[in-house]
């Protein structure tokens, strides 16, 4: 080749080779997939550059070996590796060094395991270089290229040297990136394990039959995706039972989502449940999920649902029936696989014969229907009711706290209309009377001295309220 003809194509070289790393420097910022960005890579240096049959190899840290893991136009075998110092790729690895191959025929180090490479031309393998001083490469960049030009090999091989050093940064930051990832991914998968351990059967505290009858229940209706329908009095553990049923079924992994529905008026109901799109009304800066969405493939907590008004009822019929809902000021049909939850504390029945509740949804959502027990109704549980409160009453302020003898018959003579919610509430309250600075104590002890004012200033009552409960529970007074 002429040397003015060597200069022109040495020209158009280093302008294809400029082209080729910015488009290199795009394809490493599009994604974190790093087999599919070192893909990509390889095929900018097969269509720019004339470099074929591109190969990138990772050390692994473990085993200190590098593993093939993108080829150009094909995937990688499984478990092709070289180990330090071994062949071509493998002497890189070690020596941290460019080579350059100007017959693959001539040099007995090439081990051609990957099959792919013709014998007559060059090669050209650069080392992914960590960034620091000192460290080991990370991994090999090689290719062959579609001219035996020797003159232009130390053009290629410094193209190659560029493209790795940007490529190091890549393969760095994804390594971080799934580290990150995986550490996550075992601290969900702790977090998932301790909270299906909380609300495991055996941590639902009661031994009566009425609650014994639920368990059994639970433990039926759980594995299947029936919507069911959890009843009783407010405060009787509805909200605990749909957590057993969630954690216990094959939907675990996924979603549990939980709203109140009586705490929101129709409008924030609708965009709560359905989601929003930019601009559905005055504030609706961006487009917002729903819950529906949000646990799809899961489980959706409807706490309160007979206080929905008839005219929401309507909206929340068709996502049942059908699974399909659109996002408010939308219109686009969004599908989702959703197992419902629902609670209330009303007369259903009553509230469809009177035109408050449609019967088309109450037939919907009365699937399966548990009824949890008042606690009135499984005062043998009281006991290990309050002495499993106070100890988590007592974990909470750094102290052991037990309940008293006395204190427990004066309990067990109580109706309990607010139920397990009423007795925690109570315990909570003779907790602060005692002592903060005691390591322990009984609840039902006198911690203000007897003195009646004393004790609703501690409990944050009026003298008259603490009277009423010293009335209600029978606490015996001492005169001073």
């Amino acid at each position: 080749m002429a040397t003015g003809d060597r200069e022109q194509a040495r020209r158009e070289l280093v302008e294809a080779e400029l082209e080729a790393l910015y488009h290199v420097g795009q394809v490493l910022a599009r994604s974190l997939d790093l087999r599919e960005t070192l893909q990509a890579v390889l095929e900018v240096l097969h269509e720019q550059v004339g470099v074929h049959s591109g190969m990138v190899a990772l050390r692994d840290p473990i085993r200190g070996e590098s593993i093939v893991r993108a080829l150009h136009g094909r995937v990688p075998p499984e478990e092709v590796s070289y180990r330090p110092g071994e062949g071509v790729v493998g002497e890189i690895l070690a020596a941290g060094e460019t080579v350059v191959i100007h017959r693959i025929a001539d040099d007995p180090r090439f081990l051609d395991r990957l099959g792919l490479y013709a014998a007559e031309l060059p090669f050209i393998g650069v080392p992914i270089r960590a960034p620091g001083e000192g460290e080991p490469p990370i991994g090999v960049l090689a290719a062959q290229p579609s001219s035996a030009d020797a003159g232009m090999l130390a053009e290629r091989a410094r193209l190659m040297e560029m493209v790795a050093n940007l490529v190091a940064q890549t393969v760095r930051l994804a390594s971080r990136v799934g580290s990150e990832q995986a550490a996550l991914a075992d601290e969900r998968d702790q977090l998932r394990r301790e909270i299906q351990g909380c609300y495991g059967f055996e941590n639902i505290v009661g031994r009566s039959a009425p609650i014994r009858r639920v368990f059994e229940q639970v433990r039926r209706v759980a594995p299947w995706s029936v919507t069911v329908l959890l009843r009783g009095e407010s405060g009787t553990g509805k909200e605990l039972i749909a957590n057993a049923i969630h954690y216990n079924s094959p939907r675990a992994d996924a979603p549990f989502v939980k709203l109140n529905c009586a705490a929101l008026p129709d409008s924030l109901l609708e965009s709560e449940l359905f989601g929003h799109e930019k601009g559905a009304f005055t504030g609706a800066v961006q487009s917002r999920t729903g819950r529906f969405e949000q646990a799809d493939g899961g489980t959706l907590f409807l706490d309160e649902m007979g206080d929905i008004s008839p005219a929401f009822q309507a909206k929340l019929l068709r996502v049942l029936q059908e699974g399909e809902l659109e996002r408010l000021g939308g219109s686009r049909t969004r599908r989702v696989d959703v197992r419902v939850l629902a609670a209330t504390n009303r007369d259903l029945e009553a509230a469809v014969a009177d035109g408050s509740f449609r019967e088309d949804l109450y037939y919907r959502l009365n699937v399966v229907a548990l009824r949890m027990p008042a606690l009135r109704e499984r005062l043998e549980d009281l006991p290990e009711l309050a002495g499993f409160l106070a100890s988590r009453i007592g974990a909470e302020q750094g102290r052991e706290l037990t309940v008293t003898d006395s204190a427990l018959r004066a309990l067990m003579r109580y109706r309990w209309p607010g139920n397990v919610r009423e007795l925690e509430n109570v315990l909570q309250r003779a907790a602060m009377t005692r002592s903060r600075s005691s390591s322990s104590g009984s609840l039902g002890s006198g911690a203000a001295g007897w003195v009646q004012a004393k004790a609703a200033r501690l409990l944050g009552m009026t003298p008259r309220q603490v009277a009423y409960r010293i009335k209600t529970f029978n606490i015996p007074l001492k005169e001073l």
